[in-house]
């Protein structure tokens, strides 16, 4: 007998949050080439069901602004500038593997690097979507003193996108750090009231209320597992999800 088919996509559309530590191994730097692969593929498998995907990525990887001020003794606003540059990299590398494994792949960028990328213009970016194309969304949101966390909320609610996704390194959001507390157990589904209240840390405060606002879904969950982002478009049972209201 054949196999069955797969699972229709839940969401149409959807914004995926990648952060810099995606690209590398835990407490490495850079990209690697496998961390890179496993990103790429999982992005091809979920546009392939049909899936109009964009994909904004962070760049700590490579630095992170807020910190580097700190320790490098660097004007904010020149180290925030530095983060969007490690971002433009991150996307270029995945838009490449992409189209190595097929997928139609453009980069949009918040800040002029036009060698490399088009400029990101709201209509364009969905021009794109609807033809089929990923869009990898760099540079933040061309603004120094705003996250990429930030960034995603925002372009979420530019693009009118059904969820917002944040890849990470757990598996979701639990009632406290499980690594300290042997007795912390995973939410399921949380509102964004609740992670105001009990701040709970998911991403910073402007990008919580932003979705919160435009009542936009969020599905925090790990992104290393291979093929939980195609199980969190098919609305499967995966990481904590945060609804409004």
């Amino acid at each position: 007998m054949p196999d069955p088919a797969p699972a229709a996509p839940f969401y149409k559309r959807v914004l995926l949050k990648i952060s810099g530590e995606g690209f590398c191994p835990e407490g490495g730097f850079g990209i690697e080439a496998g961390e890179l692969q496993n990103i790429a593929q999982q992005c091809v498998d979920v546009s392939k069901t049909g899936v109009q995907l964009a994909v904004v990525v962070g760049g700590g990887n490579f630095i992170r602004g807020a910190t580097f001020a700190e320790d490098g003794h660097i004007p904010r606003a020149t180290a925030d500038y530095m983060g969007m540059l490690a971002t433009v990299l991150n996307a270029v590398a995945l838009q490449e593997t992409m189209e190595k494994l097929g997928q139609p792949t453009r980069v949009l960028s918040a800040i002029s690097v036009q060698a490399v990328a088009e400029p990101f213009i709201r209509r364009r970016a969905i021009r794109h979507l609807e033809k089929g194309r990923a869009v990898v969304l760099a540079a933040g949101t061309g603004n120094p003193f705003f996250t990429t966390d930030t960034c995603a909320a925002l372009r979420a609610t530019e693009i009118e996108a059904d969820v917002l996704l944040k890849a990470t390194k757990v598996d979701g959001i639990y009632t406290a750090d499980p690594k300290k507390d042997p007795t912390a157990t995973r939410y399921t589904n949380v509102s964004y009231q609740e992670v105001l209240d009990q701040k709970l840390r998911v991403m910073d405060l402007t990008a919580i209320t932003l979705c919160m606002e435009r009542k936009i879904p969020l599905v925090v969950f790990d992104m290393k597992k291979q093929g939980n982002i195609a199980r969190v478009v098919r609305g499967e049972d995966v990481g904590t999800k945060i609804f409004p209201g």
